[in-house]
């Protein structure tokens, strides 16, 4: 059998095994190396056994398959080529080790004698992403005396690993040439699958049948001493099904609860990252006896340092297995789902603790709204995101100030799907996720995000004209960078070496990719316009172009009025 009807029959069994851990999305950038991989992951796709998306920029495609990966909560593979293609991963890979979201690298490489010998296009692949992988298989040369039994194990151990961490898996794949000759009739009669031929034709039999368990959490020994103390509840990320009943636990318990944008809980005590900056509230909610955090990823500074401040007795509940301890504190870890805390966890029914938080958090509502005032502008629209989002959709909030204004200003639905690349917070990928999570949840989805994020990820843009679903990509053009606008810094470098104001429009950018744009001036407007972009199947660009530190003002005003509030 020639060698490239051989590589095919390796690849067939390396992406069989990739299909028994529910991987049922291939994202493949173009290159030569990979030709193996990629044909075999276009024939799954003709069997309807996957589906297969493309895109040439390897760092969009690895967002792109992290969106995917977000709104299915499924592992999804990536295929690329070899050299620096690999490299461009990098972005995508650390965002999803540090966000346990499951994607699988399959790095073509060459083999190993052309390494290290100034063949073109060769490089070290060998652990390229470092300790970010919760496994690293560096596969040989395709080569009938390694056992296909061998290989399937060997890729199974690497997903189990997966299954039960989370993360990301990195599989270098080197293939001799030729790569293109290979005999399609040949490839599933070749004699080396025959001792797997009945796992070839049974796609949800595994080799290694271990499945990931996790231990049910135990009721705390102290648990009936601590219910009845002073207790705060902060929520962070968490996943929508976790947050369930947690917002009744905590009012039942009568604990001030503060939740994350991204917690999917509606605020008891919203606005917490404005009332918090009163340092009169600040220091009575500092008397708990207790605060329990779920998830972690908290977008809130004021929230941050109250966590970092607060010296009594402190658990944290998560699902991970992550070393999270921020604050170095002496904390009770809990590794389990929110939900099934609270159930071994009973409330013990008592009225609340502390109402000055309430009060301010009552007087922050008016307020913010009088502040914000009726005009279309950074904070307007963070403040009432809610009239933007779709119903039974999805959304997106980008690194940038906005996310920070939407978790300060804003009360959102409960059990409404916001998804943030939080884990390293960069603004590598936001529209290739974007992307990723509309195809990968197939529901109207909205994004939000920066015009230096926008200018970061042009390329990805393309991506959005596979999207067939009502999606709307929001650009805050505030004419650079304005979260720096909140630091200290001289004037004059800051708007050098920070903002890096660029004085340009969308308009065209929208036009190059063939895609609807639009740019409101009123609410009015808008709500005119979202009406035809709600009832368009596909994406629409809406620049929403903002004075340069309007938003960032009005953020920093806000917390300057609040923080010399007199509480009675």
């Amino acid at each position: 059998m020639n060698t490239s009807t051989f590589n095919r029959s390796w690849a067939r069994v390396v992406l069989n095994a990739l299909l028994r851990y529910g991987v049922k999305h291939f994202c493949i950038a173009p290159g030569s190396r990979s030709t193996p991989l990629t044909l075999e992951a276009v024939r799954l796709q003709q069997q309807n056994a996957a589906e297969c998306h493309t895109h040439f920029d390897e760092r969009g495609l690895g967002f792109f398959a992290l969106g995917v990966a977000k709104a299915t909560q499924a592992p999804v593979a990536i295929i690329v080529t070899s050299g620096t293609a690999v490299a461009n991963l990098y972005p995508a890979v650390i965002e999803a080790s540090l966000t346990h979201h499951k994607l699988i690298v399959l790095s073509a490489d060459r083999p190993p004698e052309l390494i290290g010998c100034g063949v073109n296009q060769a490089i070290q692949q060998q652990h390229i992403f470092g300790q970010y992988p919760v496994a690293s298989l560096n596969l040989p040369k395709p080569s009938s005396h390694f056992s296909p039994n061998w290989l399937i194990a060997t890729v199974e151990q690497a997903c189990t690993q997966q299954a039960e961490k989370g993360g990301v898996v990195h599989i270098n794949a080197p293939f001799a040439e030729p790569l293109y000759d290979a005999d399609e009739n040949a490839i599933g009669q070749d004699p080396w699958l025959a001792p797997i031929q009945r796992w070839l034709n049974q796609p949800q039999t595994k080799w290694i049948d271990q499945q990931a368990t996790q231990q049910d959490v135990l009721m705390h020994e102290n648990w009936d001493y601590w219910r009845t103390k002073r207790g705060v509840v902060v929520v962070g990320k968490l996943p929508l099904e976790q947050g369930m009943g947690l917002k009744l636990w905590a009012e039942t318990l009568g604990w001030c609860l503060i939740s994350d944008v991204q917690s999917g809980i509606e605020a008891s005590l919203p606005f917490a990252d404005i009332w918090l900056s009163n340092k009169t509230v600040e220091q009575r909610l500092l008397q708990a006896d207790i605060v329990i955090q779920f998830g972690s990823q908290i977008v809130s500074k004021r929230v941050n340092q109250f966590l970092n401040a607060f010296k009594g007795e402190f658990w944290l509940v998560e699902n991970s297995q992550d070393y999270l301890n921020p604050y170095a504190h002496q904390q009770t870890r809990f590794v389990a789902k929110a939900h099934h805390f609270t159930r071994v966890h009973p409330p013990l029914r008592q009225k609340p603790w502390l109402l000055e938080p309430l009060a301010l958090s009552q007087f922050c509502a008016g307020f913010i709204e009088q502040q914000v005032g009726g005009n279309l502008n950074e904070a307007s629209l963070a403040h009432h995101i809610e009239r933007v989002m779709p119903p039974n959709g999805n959304l997106f909030l980008g690194n940038s100030l906005f996310v920070r204004l939407v978790d300060a200003l804003c009360k959102l639905p409960e059990g409404y799907p916001v998804y943030t690349n939080r884990g390293a917070s960069g603004i590598d990928g936001l529209i290739a996720t974007i992307a990723g999570i509309a195809k990968g949840s197939n529901a109207p989805t909205v994004g939000v995000i920066g015009d230096i994020s926008c200018l970061h990820d042009l390329n990805s843009i393309a991506l959005l004209r596979n999207i067939t679903q009502p999606t709307l990509l929001f650009v805050i053009n505030n004419n650079g960078g304005a979260i720096f606008d909140m630091l200290p810094v001289d004037a004059q470098a800051k708007e050098k070496y920070y903002r890096l104001s660029h004085n340009l429009e969308f308009s065209q950018i929208a036009t190059m990719f063939g895609l609807e744009y639009l740019r409101p001036y009123t609410w009015a407007d808008l709500a005119t316009k979202l009406k035809q972009a709600y009832a368009r199947k596909g994406v629409t660009i809406v620049e929403i172009k903002v004075n340069d530190q309007e938003g960032s003002s009005l953020y920093k005003a806000l917390l300057e009025q609040i923080s010399r509030a007199s509480i009675d």
